[in-house]
């Protein structure tokens, strides 16, 4: 199983119920129609847990997690060049993203 997890804020001044309504609707109807996708999610970050401060603000406000049965399934969908031009735009939304392409070793 390939993941894709991306951390990420909002720019500056971005309305969050506004972005909410686009990340939850349209946006997630996209993520779930990609070819080989199994699972997808969105996630709002509350705080940071760290064992000084277990209320930590966190860096990072929101991530979404995507998966796919194998790497050439994921390479397939996220590397398209249709995908990667959706993403260029879709990127103009958020501040700050990290994107962490991992194998799934073990699942419960």
């Amino acid at each position: 199983m390939i993941r894709l997890t991306v951390l990420y804020n909002l720019p500056e001044g971005a309305d969050e119920d506004e972005f909410l309504e686009w990340r939850l609707g349209p946006h997630q109807t996209s993520n779930e129609s990609m070819p080989g996708v199994v699972l997808t999610n969105f996630a709002r970050i509350d705080y940071q847990w760290t064992s000084e401060n277990p209320n930590a603000d966190a860096p990072y406000r929101f991530m979404t997690i995507v998966e796919w049965p194998d790497r050439a399934a994921f390479e397939a969908a996220f590397y398209n060049p249709e995908a990667q031009a959706k993403l260029k735009e879709d990127i103009k939304l958020i501040a700050d993203p990290l994107f962490f392409v991992s194998e799934i070793l073990t699942s419960s």
